[in-house]
């Protein structure tokens, strides 16, 4: 792929630009790439309180009884969006791991295996919670290729 940039003063705001004959599989990630750009998210601190966080100060958001919660290092927060917005608006760093709950990748602690063939993820915060069946092989080509056989030995160890 060529690639050209052009810099000029009139160009205030960044465009892009792509030529081509048809949408490949690359130019799709790239386009989806552009478009999602990680902007600071809004949440309640307490009734009064309306904070901005940043995305890398969210290391997980989980629904709780119909309402997302954002959990920071120290503090926990409400949002009135819903997790696929949140998935979305948060970018790449971030990857959900249940049908209700995000993490940031970049946060992760340690990793133990769980029960049913699950993975117990603990963040540095202390927060923790399984990657569910449905999630897990995508969250295993994250992780690249890693041997799971202690893993295992453990799962097998915790079944007896």
């Amino acid at each position: 792929m060529k690639v050209s940039i052009e810099l000029s003063a009139e160009y205030q705001v960044p465009y892009a630009v792509i030529y081509a004959d048809q949408i490949t599989d690359e130019i799709q990630k790239i386009m989806e790439s552009f478009s999602r750009q990680e902007m600071p998210i809004t949440a309640l601190q307490n009734e009064e309180n309306l904070v901005v966080l940043q995305p890398e100060e969210i290391y997980m958001v989980r629904v709780e009884a119909g309402e997302t919660i954002l959990f920071g290092e120290c503090s926990k927060y409400r949002s009135r969006k819903r997790l696929y917005e949140l998935e979305k608006q948060l970018g790449k760093q971030f990857m959900q791991i249940s049908k209700s709950t995000l993490v940031n990748l970049s946060y992760l602690d340690s990793i133990e295996a769980g029960f049913n063939g699950t993975l117990l993820l603990k963040l540095k915060n202390g927060c923790k919670d399984y990657v569910s069946r449905k999630y897990l092989p995508e969250f295993k080509k994250y992780l690249g290729p890693v041997s799971y056989t202690h893993l295992r030995a453990h799962e097998t160890a915790a079944n007896l």
